[in-house]
């Protein structure tokens, strides 16, 4: 009998071990609660797992016929166009980013195993086929040995790419440092630090991150960042890729803190290196000396942005820097930060007391919102109309006296179809979710600080958009499909997952009266319920970055982008040229110019339709890649451009004037649409010229930018929340395109959307 007892436990130890040892057929993890089907083992490597990029270049056919093709076009529009328009993504993470790392773990909805940073090469060179790439990765995910991996492989890419001044390809490297305020006054917000050079010398030794977590990284740096063991158990196929995830955790635990009194190039090469504030930053990267390029982006993301945050807070001498802040990113996958919009979170009173704004047509205040779910849920237990309404004035109160991003916990247990679309900009371009329009690229431009008269600070900045992938997918937005893969639209992969996920967070059940500032607990609740169930209705395939350079060599890209002749688009490859005609000097002068005249400035635009695209992959992709590397990160769809184009519907042209005494309403300043062109329907493109009248008469600087717009096309969440309106154009419902299983991953969550061009600004001060 001992015997017996003896075998029959021998062969159980056997049988677990061939089962969590992935040794066994697939069909016996059909009885493990998360089993799916992977029948391509896409998590049998793990984010540290070494990898290089494919070893082969793009045919210079394919090159020359880019430069070729512009040519004919630029002769076509009788421009005599010295320089080449190179595309670009400016802001690429990959599995080295924490929240990448997260979204890639196989109970993901989507998720399709690693994507480390050879990925964006052999994507960028061959899927997308950019002309250019940055390496942004979070600085408070980075390892040192992290650092030095995104390193070398942009390095093999660039060895890869043939003639150096000609190269089919230019990978540079950087890094995000993600910033996020608890308030508004010291909100600063997501940048990213982009620099020329590859060499290890003539880059930092460590990237420099901001202080404390920045919501999109999710991990903390220590060992409380890391995932539950019970992960392996429920899904034992892949237990390794789970385990990686918490050694490289536990990786930046042991990383220890750089001491902050030693200058940045005398710190020892492994520890973890910080700046509170963008002064700190751009103090330490003045320190290692090298050409900087720091680009905010993701200005106006309601997600991570406290209630009225301004750019006032930061266009001060102490976190200024006119000459690395040259760029900022108009447009990314999270969404457009564009425009201004004359709407608030709040409103304050003279005496310093918070009340909650009425709604308006094209915004409904998600503190409006509160008082209605709270007045509903009061109706639905029988209170009076009396109680009822009070609670619904309790409750728009309560929101407002929250100075967080958690105005929303003041009503307990929440749903996202209970805030309906409140929060949102209902009258822009795929905009950012949560809307701050104080934080928009329009109202910084528009802001002056004029503290010293003799010498005003404001910005100027060129316009470039990005994916901000977190996938290593470099440009996908080539094409308007596979929702879950080309944008970050992320969540569980099934209910079994989204309950143990749940679990995990502390939601209060739904009541019918809110809570005060003061009863709420943002630090339980590890998943942000119902917003961030929200926020994926905005997320797109993401923007390109536009150069017009010299040449197709890195110090060309580099010198376009600190000329800011640069401009950004939605994802399509449209063709932009914007030019003051009448310059002084007798020469067009290019966008991102800064040019000083007294005479009315005269203006010249020319645009061309990005290329429509054919289905599938071009045929020399096909052969040049690893047929399994090539599904993973394109799943069958390329960069493969047709001879048609779209056509450009219209050019619209923004005028801004920026302040020019203390406490100038902004507003007024912001004209845009200041003109308006419809472009007669041709493959040509579309001219226009035009004069600003005004411009002397009204003495003061202003500046101007054109915004271009194609025909409509089916866009992946372009209805955002897909909100339906009655006849007083109140919401009365919406239907949220979800991350998670909820949407299924064949909703491609379309509506009709015209895709857009920004060129920089052209800065006219007036003599």
């Amino acid at each position: 009998m001992i015997k017996k007892v003896a075998i029959v436990t021998g062969l159980m130890v056997i049988a677990v071990t061939l089962v969590l040892t992935n040794n066994v057929p697939d069909g016996v993890y059909k009885f493990f609660p998360g089993y799916f089907e992977d029948h391509d083992k896409a998590w049998s490597q793990t984010p540290l797992s070494p990898t290089s990029i494919t070893p082969l270049r793009l045919p210079n056919s394919v090159i020359e016929a880019r430069a070729t093709s512009q040519q004919a076009n630029t002769t076509m529009l009788g421009y005599a166009a010295d320089k080449q328009i190179l595309f670009g993504d400016t802001h690429v993470h990959t599995t080295n980013s924490a929240d990448a790392f997260m979204y890639s773990l196989p109970m993901m909805h989507g998720a399709s195993g690693a994507f480390p940073p050879a990925f964006a090469c052999d994507y960028a060179r061959f899927v997308s086929q950019l002309d250019f790439y940055f390496l942004t990765d979070h600085a408070e995910s980075f390892t040192r040995n992290q650092w030095l991996d995104g390193i070398e492989s942009v390095r093999q890419c660039n060895r890869t790419a043939g003639d150096p001044t000609n190269p089919d390809i230019v990978a540079f490297v950087g890094w995000e440092w993600t910033q996020v305020g608890t308030v508004a006054e010291n909100h600063f917000g997501h940048h990213n630090v982009l620099f020329k050079d590859d060499d290890p010398a003539k880059l930092p030794m460590r990237p420099i991150a901001s202080v404390g977590v920045g919501v999109a990284t999710i991990a903390a740096r220590s060992n409380d960042g890391k995932q539950s063991a019970i992960l392996g158990l429920l899904d034992p196929r892949h237990k390794e890729y789970y385990a990686s995830y918490n050694t490289w955790v536990g990786r930046m635990a042991a990383t220890p803190a750089c001491d902050p009194s030693i200058a940045s190039p005398d710190l020892p090469a492994n520890c973890y290196e910080s700046a509170a504030t963008p002064g700190e930053l751009f103090s330490r990267l003045d320190q290692w000396g090298f050409d900087t390029i720091v680009v905010p982006h993701g200005t106006s993301w309601g997600f991570y942005t406290p209630p009225n945050a301004n750019w006032k807070h930061q266009l001060t001498a102490e976190n200024s820097d006119s000459d690395k802040t040259r760029l900022i990113e108009v447009y990314s996958g999270h969404g457009n930060s564009e425009v201004f919009r004359d709407f608030t979170v709040r409103t304050i009173d003279a005496d310093g007391h918070w009340s909650c704004p009425e709604p308006q047509e094209n915004y409904l205040p998600a503190c409006w919102q509160a008082g209605e779910i709270i007045r509903d849920r009061c109706l639905a237990a029988h209170e009076t109309d009396e109680v009822c309404n009070e609670r619904a004035r309790d409750a728009r109160f309560n929101f407002v006296q929250v100075d967080t991003i958690f105005g929303f916990m003041t009503v307990p247990g929440s749903t996202p179809e209970e805030w309906l679309d409140a929060g949102q900009m209902r009258d822009g371009f795929l905009p950012a979710f949560n809307y701050k329009p104080r934080k928009s690229v329009q109202y910084g431009l528009a802001l002056q600080n004029l503290d010293d008269p003799t010498e005003p600070l404001g910005y100027r900045w060129g316009f470039i958009a990005s994916t901000d992938t977190h996938s290593a997918r470099a440009g996908h937005g080539f094409k308007q499909t596979k929702r879950l893969q080309t944008t970050d639209s992320t969540g569980v992969r099934d209910s079994f997952w989204g309950a143990i996920f749940a679990s995990t967070a502390v939601v209060p059940d739904a009541a019918p009266v809110s809570l005060r500032a003061d009863q709420i607990d943002p630090v339980s609740a590890k998943i942000f319920a119902s917003e961030f169930e929200r926020s994926t209705s905005f997320l797109s395939t993401g923007g390109l970055a536009a150069v017009h350079a010299d040449g197709r060599d890195r110090d060309a890209i580099w010198n376009a982008m600190k000329r800011r002749e640069v401009y950004g688009t939605s994802g399509h490859r449209m063709l932009l040229w914007f030019d003051l005609i009448n310059a002084p000097e007798n020469a067009p002068s290019p966008m991102g110019s800064v040019v000083k005249m007294t005479d009315n400035p005269r203006f010249k635009a020319r645009v061309v339709g990005s290329f429509k695209q054919l289905p599938g992959c071009p045929d020399y992709v096909v052969e040049a890649l690893d047929s399994r590397r090539l599904e993973k990160m394109s799943l069958g769809e390329c960069y493969y451009p047709s001879d048609d184009r779209y056509l450009i519907e219209r050019i619209e042209i923004i005028k801004i004037r920026p302040q020019i005494t203390i406490g100038e309403a902004v507003a007024p300043l912001i004209e845009d649409p200041w003109r308006q062109f419809e472009c007669t329907p041709s493959a040509k493109g579309c001219v226009i010229e035009f004069e600003d009248a005004d411009f002397a008469a009204e003495g003061r600087n202003a500046l101007y930018y054109i915004r271009a717009i194609e025909e409509p096309i089916e866009t992946i969440n372009g209805g955002n929340l897909r909100t339906k309106f009655n006849a007083d154009g109140e919401s009365e419902s919406t239907d949220p395109c979800f991350g998670d299983f909820r949407t299924a991953e064949s909703d491609q969550c379309k509506k009709l959307v015209g895709q857009q061009a920004w060129s920089s600004p052209i800065f006219v001060d007036y003599k």
